[in-house]
């Protein structure tokens, strides 16, 4: 099946559009990776957070993203491997904590107790 990938990895990936009109490189974080074909991903932006479940990341030059970046936890993606382009970092423990913290809060709303 090709590599397997951890939890935190930040990877560069060739993402398709929603709409399917082409794609483009973008960052993502690993948030899991069962070693077959494909793996869950959240996707990274330079932009301003912009809701609530977004995770403005601390440590993003640690991480080797080249600019300020949020973790889009809401916009959750699943790729296929063979769409990764390279591996760019890592997020730090704290980035990764505060990714973790506001996922588990995602999925309290849609699945709540």
């Amino acid at each position: 099946m090709g590599a397997t990938y951890q939890r935190g990895d930040v990877l560069l990936v060739s993402m398709t559009y929603s709409s399917q009109t082409g794609a483009k490189k973008r960052p993502v974080i690993v948030l899991r990776d069962v070693g077959d074909a494909d793996m869950m991903v959240a996707p990274v932006t330079s932009q301003t957070s912009r809701v609530i479940y977004d995770v403005t990341l601390t440590d993003w030059q640690q991480a080797g993203l080249r600019l300020p970046s949020v973790v889009r936890t809401e916009k959750l993606a699943t790729v296929e491997k063979s769409a990764v382009v390279r591996v760019i970092g890592r997020l730090s423990t704290q980035d990764w904590r505060a990714v973790e913290a506001r996922l588990a809060t995602v999925f309290r709303e849609i699945v709540p107790r």
